[in-house]
């Protein structure tokens, strides 16, 4: 029975890369199987006019009748560089259109190879003419045609070329592998490949990218270290100059790191902050500490009392140049020299006129004759006087007009002023409503921050406590038998001695898994008859989850021992329980009164030279009796 036929191809010289146009031309082909006996293999010889075609297509045959399994890797690249290939570069192994290594290799019907996105590129605009055919003299229609669907994948080809060895064409990368592991790990993954920066467009490896965009990009982005805002590195020096939390220097105390947006707060009540006189608008020019402003005044009140008499000297003189001062007063005026001027041309015209009605006899003639040369000489007074009225009527009607210009003006800058102040108001009380938000979010912020904090803290004592657990059950053991290692004696007896603790407690130990549960107390200063002579040993039943299945009081005997670290002399206490003690009853709280031996070993024992404490540490070992349980 044949398993896996295998086809016996010969390969073709680069001159002779062609194959037969159409399948029906397979008619006038010679095959020969040969079918060996002693082998599950079989071999296929071919033969015909073009050798290295029909393998070609033999081959293409197999691949339709059990398609290759599509490859893992995408063919949406051109070519490998050539730098990656480790030994030497063939020419089967490049693609005749991009010249770089074959990347998901197609054959066409002419016998050249391509990559696939490569060849996809050459047939997306319609049928090509395969130039590798005619650069090799071979062009032949219409195998040298190169259209869609008109290529097969190459998969030996494919094969062969994953499995070359590579390396990173990358400087200063060691990598080293095959094709196939450059393609699925290594390629646009190596931290020695040369990129660009978005933002500034510079070049550079990609191990580097991280340190460029951190501290090099003159394009990053940063954040302020006083208000955490985000602003670009260019906008650095625009941006400390309206950063609202920017430290700046009182010039007057020298005071340090004072926020831009407190600063005007400060200098109103800094004492030292220079601030012109109040005299600076009659001329003063000093500047002067606020804290000697009213020794300055004191000083100088006499160049203060000039300056003002100066200023209101010519207060005055402007006040008199502009008399009347307002539009009432000039319109007063205005009236009163109408009225005289009217008075004025009625006697004129009446002076002008008809003279007085005769008068009868000589009477009548006295009064003509003593008012004959009145009229010439009243006529002129009156001329006189009424140019003059009239001159002032016109420098008064100047001045209302120049007054009525300067109200016209004052009205719109109270106008801008007020528009200014509203928009102003209306600012404020949206910087409030902010403030006010952003107060809220705060106070929800610390809320969880202080939620957090509190979960932390219980998180923590739950560690602790697991923590505790876990040491206890690590030196727990389920024998009856305890070895406690007390290490730091020395410390640990001094700390006994000046009685910050006096007593120590084992870790738990069992007499089995749900036996009873058991622990040492130790006095390493003595306890009771032997406070200070002698070290005390002290056995403690403890309240376990089984207590209810155990048998009470507890009545096993118990061994004390100091193991001797040499193995030559323990010292050895053992004794039985009095079940009529309270000590040995099933415990009520965690754990009874202590029983035990109170004189175990004199300390005078532990201080001479022995091998009960080497390295600073003693091993005490407790043995409960398992008979009867």
């Amino acid at each position: 029975m044949i398993t896996s036929p295998q086809v016996q191809s010969i390969e073709p010289s680069p001159l002779h890369r062609s194959v037969l146009p159409d399948a029906p031309a397979l008619s006038g082909l010679h095959l020969q199987l040969s079918l060996p006996s002693h082998s599950n293999a079989c071999s296929m010889h071919v033969s015909g006019r073009r050798r290295y075609g029909l393998v070609n297509i033999s081959r293409g045959i197999m691949a339709a009748q059990e398609p290759s399994p599509p490859s893992s890797l995408e063919g949406n690249k051109p070519g490998f560089p050539k730098k990656i290939l480790a030994n030497n570069l063939e020419d089967k192994h490049l693609c005749n259109s991009c010249q770089k290594i074959l990347r998901r290799p197609l054959q066409a019907q002419c016998g050249h190879r391509f990559c696939s996105f490569c060849f996809n590129k050459l047939v997306s605009s319609g049928p090509q003419k395969c130039s590798a055919c005619i650069k090799e003299d071979l062009f032949e229609e219409p195998t040298s045609i190169l259209k869609p669907g008109g290529a097969f994948p190459d998969n030996a080809a494919r094969r062969e070329v994953e499995a070359l060895a590579a390396v990173c064409p990358n400087e200063g990368c060691t990598w080293t592998g095959t094709v196939r592991e450059f393609e699925a790990s290594h390629e646009g993954n190596c931290d020695f490949m040369i990129i660009m920066c978005p933002s500034c467009k510079e070049l550079m490896r990609a191990n580097e990218q991280e340190r460029h965009n951190e501290r090099e990009c003159p394009e990053r982005t940063l954040n302020c270290k006083y208000c955490k805002e985000p602003f670009l590195l260019k906008n650095i020096k625009a941006h400390d100059e309206i950063c609202p939390k920017y430290p700046m220097i009182c010039e007057g105390c020298a005071k340090k790191k004072i926020p831009r947006e407190k600063y005007v707060d400060h200098i109103k009540f800094c004492s030292k902050f220079k601030t012109p006189c109040r005299f600076h608008v009659v001329g003063c020019n000093t500047s002067v500490e606020k804290e000697k402003i009213h020794d300055h005044e004191r000083q100088c009140s006499y160049e203060h009392l000039n300056l003002l008499l100066h200023f209101i000297m010519g207060i005055k003189v402007s006040l008199e140049s502009l008399q009347p001062q307002t539009l009432e007063v000039a319109s007063q005026k205005l009236q009163v020299l109408h009225q005289s001027l009217r008075e004025l041309e009625l006697k004129m015209s009446q002076l002008g006129g008809g003279g007085p009605a005769p008068v009868q006899g000589a009477c009548a003639l006295t009064l003509a004759t003593s008012f004959t040369p009145l009229p010439s000489a009243m006529g002129a007074a009156l001329e006189l006087q009424l140019q003059s009225e009239k001159t002032k009527v016109a420098e008064l009607s100047r001045r209302c007009q120049e007054l009525e210009l300067k109200v016209n003006t004052f009205e719109n800058i109270v106008c801008v002023l007020n528009r200014e102040m509203e928009r102003s108001c209306t600012t404020m009380e949206a910087y409030n409503r902010q403030h006010r938000l952003d107060q809220d979010k705060i106070e929800i912020l610390s809320n969880k921050v202080r939620q957090l904090e509190r979960t932390v803290s219980l998180r923590d004592l739950s560690i602790v406590e697991m923590e505790g657990k876990m040491r206890e059950m690590s030196a727990a053991t389920y024998d009856g038998v305890f070895i406690w290692k007390i290490s730091d004696f020395t410390k640990k007896r001094q700390d006994a001695v000046a009685g910050r603790a006096p007593a120590m407690f084992s870790p738990a130990f069992y007499t089995s898994k749900y036996g009873y549960k058991m622990c040492l107390r130790i006095y390493l200063n003595g306890d009771g008859t032997g406070r200070g002579t002698h070290l005390s040993l002290f056995f403690v039943v403890m309240r376990g989850h089984s207590d209810a299945l155990l048998k009470w009081p507890f009545n096993q005997k118990v061994t004390l021992m100091l193991l001797d670290q040499n193995n030559r002399e323990h010292i050895i206490d053992a004794f039985r329980p009095d079940i009529s003690s309270s000590s040995f009853q099933r415990p009520v709280s965690d754990m009874n009164i202590a029983s035990g031996c109170p004189l175990f070993c004199p300390l005078s024992k532990l201080d001479s030279k022995n091998s009960y404490i080497r390295d600073d540490t003693i091993f005490i070992k407790a043995i409960v009796d398992l008979t009867g349980l």
